[in-house]
């Protein structure tokens, strides 16, 4: 007897339920490693996420934060094995994006996504516009970062063109 084969893959256009809620787990902690790389390989200098020295004097927090674009591209990516793995076309745009509370090195960044609005492309059969709200949480359940994502999505083989 042959095994049923099961390919982990996104949501097709019409299985993005608006209903829904949809947390993406395991969660991703934070290490400093992660902040210094990130934050180097971006070419940001900011010290505020590379000298500890220097964090460590400012207000309010005296230590350093996560780049916050390291928090926005984690909490997008963690969305990806169940959102729009192999049924992305392209992403179309971010928008209304916030930083309400820092991360931190050390803190586990937990995701979670909503469905905002879902059409069919106008311009390509077979396709569908999907707009996506992330919101990431510290493992307390404060909220560190917001974001919208519009994405290019496949419609299911077979369907509707």
């Amino acid at each position: 007897m042959t095994a049923r084969e099961i390919v982990q893959r996104g949501l097709y256009f019409e299985e993005f339920d608006e209903d829904a809620r949809y947390l993406h787990r395991p969660g991703r902690t934070a290490t400093e490693a992660d902040n210094v790389m990130f934050t180097t390989l971006t070419m940001n200098t900011q010290a505020l996420h590379l000298d500890a020295a220097f964090a460590a004097t400012q207000e309010p927090f005296g230590t350093r934060v996560m780049n916050s674009m390291w928090t926005l591209s984690t909490m997008v990516g963690a969305s990806v094995a169940q959102l729009t793995q192999g049924t992305l076309v392209a992403q179309l745009g971010l928008g209304d994006i916030a930083f309400p509370h820092p991360l931190f090195a050390g803190d586990t960044l937990y995701t979670e996504s909503t469905i905002v609005e879902r059409r069919p492309s106008t311009s390509r059969p077979g396709q569908g516009i999907v707009t996506i709200a992330h919101t990431g949480r510290n493992q307390e359940g404060t909220v560190v970062a917001t974001a919208t994502r519009t994405v290019l999505v496949l419609c299911r083989p077979g369907g509707p063109q």
